[in-house]
């Protein structure tokens, strides 16, 4: 009646089996999850990581953690951020 067959689709075929597991990431995302008792620090903090950041702003991104600071960066440019907020009092988690 509708011109459609009960005929099985095929399945893609499986290639390559498992991916590395110890791969290593490239680029990460820094996720601020919490201020902290020091917030005016964290705001500092943010600041420094994000100078083109009003301090309105900054303060409006740390009191709506958790929040995407920097995204797609690099190891060293995402542990250097991570230290400035986690010394600031903020906790922060690498994506």
């Amino acid at each position: 009646k509708f011109g459609v067959s009960a005929m099985p689709v095929a399945a893609a075929p499986v290639t390559g089996g498992a991916a590395p597991a110890a791969e290593e990431k490239t680029s990460f995302t820094v996720v601020l999850t919490a201020a902290g008792d020091n917030k005016l620090g964290v705001i500092k903090a943010v600041r420094e990581i994000l100078p083109n950041l009003g301090l309105m702003d900054a303060k409006k991104l740390v009191e709506s953690a958790p929040k995407d600071l920097l995204v797609d960066v690099k190891k060293p440019a995402a542990e250097e951020a991570k230290k400035k907020v986690e010394t600031a009092g903020g906790k922060v988690e690498l994506k």
